[in-house]
């Protein structure tokens, strides 16, 4: 019996090349309702740290990169010079996530720097293609009990993340990849939101 050396790909395969960007045009058709969500997060963000409130972001794998894209866009610039903003990424306070997890549950990993950083009236941004990691549920939950406004940005809804925070923007994507594109999207929009609000 004769094998063929490339197997035929299966139907629910990763799209790659062209199909890989059809799925994001497709995605971008959609998405249409958190343009308007990102763009009052970037308002009132400004509001937040304009007063000398704090942004705290954290995110698992990719998303932990995005959330510290997002904190670099604010304590450093956007497109234009402007003043710092504090702002900082739980997902990358490496001494910090290690003691943490020797020492408390897994779900504790953000939930605990979110109790000691976060103050009543800041933002916590958490990043999930999924919407169902446990230490960002309890992340979102441990910053709604200290006060704190918790947004969230995830993959299709209803999910147990999006259902925790305070407000939710949720891409419908069928791909992790997407999700990911589209959330990048999304934190452009609230840096290019926020800093207009802060020229007006």
């Amino acid at each position: 019996m004769t094998t063929s050396p490339h197997p035929p790909a299966p139907t629910d395969a990763t799209p790659c090349d062209h199909a890989h960007v059809a799925e994001l045009r497709e995605a971008l058709d959609a998405f249409d309702g958190c343009v308007g969500v990102a763009d009052l997060w970037g308002r009132d963000l400004a509001a937040v740290l304009a007063r000398g409130g704090r942004l705290l972001a954290a995110g698992n794998g990719g998303s932990a990169a995005q959330a510290q894209h997002l904190t670099a866009e604010l304590v450093g610039r956007y497109r234009k010079d402007r003043a710092p903003f504090s702002a900082i990424c739980l997902s990358s306070e490496t001494s910090s996530l290690t003691a943490i997890c020797n020492d408390y549950p897994a779900e504790e990993l953000f939930a605990r720097q979110v109790e000691a950083h976060g103050r009543p009236g800041d933002v916590l941004v958490l990043m999930s293609t999924s919407g169902r990691s446990p230490n960002l549920v309890a992340a979102a939950e441990r910053g709604r009990r200290s006060g704190l406004q918790v947004w969230a940005l995830t993959g299709p809804a209803p999910n147990p993340l999006a259902d925790a925070a305070t407000r939710a923007c949720s891409v419908d994507a069928r791909y992790t990849a997407t999700v990911q594109e589209l959330h990048l999207v999304a934190l452009h929009l609230v840096c290019a939101s926020f800093d207009r609000e802060l020229e007006a």
